[in-house]
């Protein structure tokens, strides 16, 4: 069972740490920089349908009839319109004098709904070690692989919405860490705790969802020039095909 405890969690360790994939970034500047984060909210958005479509919402409809997975997945984009609708209030509500600025709401969506599904994450990596650890292992590496590029759009929203790089890249290794705690209570409760995670799997999704749609494509709709609108779009096919690549990985 030690085995089991150190393999699981150096697992967990790793994937948390993906999420520092941003540093790369503190070697860009200016508009070069900018022009990057462009292409990462596309990639973004690419990576949070992908993941919605092809990951999330099917592996909840092979436990959970059509009509309470889509249920669930209304409720999940109704639940984060509430949140951003709060998140909104609050921020109107304070004093517009003060020289501190508040990042948009979508950062801090970004960031619930990523602890959110890393918590899952961890989850499902310490359900799959007591299974065995070859197939924990096997489950680390399909996870390892699915968060690289959603972590790199994770970032590029948190610094849309107004975070330095500095403290995006901490929040977001911050969100990473409920994975840790994820696999310890799977660890703890053992399988049980697993099949209690599909009902959080389409709200996920919905989540996902609302930030890609209502947050991050209309922020697109700003540039005007064909050749980087046309750029915009291939990105975001490019974030949806590495999702759906990863279906042959897992």
């Amino acid at each position: 069972m030690t085995t089991i405890y150190i393999y699981a969690f150096a697992s967990v360790i790793i994937i948390s740490l993906i999420s520092l994939v941003g540093v790369f970034s503190f070697s860009l500047k200016g508009e070069l920089f900018k022009k990057y984060v462009g292409m990462f909210i596309s990639l973004a958005i690419g990576a949070l349908l992908g993941d919605a479509f092809i990951h999330l919402i099917p592996e909840s409809l092979e436990d959970l009839n059509t009509t309470s997975a889509s249920l669930l997945i209304i409720g999940g984009i109704l639940i984060f319109f509430v949140v951003e609708k709060f998140l909104h209030w609050h921020h109107h509500g304070e004093d517009e004098d003060r020289e501190k600025f508040h990042p948009q709401p979508v950062g801090q969506l970004i960031l619930f709904s990523d602890g959110v599904h890393n918590f899952i994450d961890g989850i499902i990596i310490g359900a799959s070690f007591l299974v065995s650890i070859p197939v924990g292992i096997a489950t680390s590496l399909a996870v390892i692989l699915h968060e690289i590029p959603q972590e790199i759009g994770d970032f590029a929203v948190l610094i849309y919405a107004g975070y330095s790089k500095k403290r995006a890249l901490w929040l977001n290794f911050l969100s990473a860490l409920t994975a840790i705690l994820g696999v310890f209570i799977a660890l703890i409760l053992g399988k049980t705790v697993e099949a209690s995670t599909i009902w959080f799997l389409p709200v996920a999704a919905g989540g996902f969802i609302y930030i890609a749609m209502a947050d991050l494509i209309p922020e697109l709709h700003k540039t005007k020039k064909v050749w980087y609108s046309i750029l915009q779009f291939l990105v975001i096919l490019v974030g949806i095909l590495i999702m759906f690549a990863l279906l042959f990985l897992e």
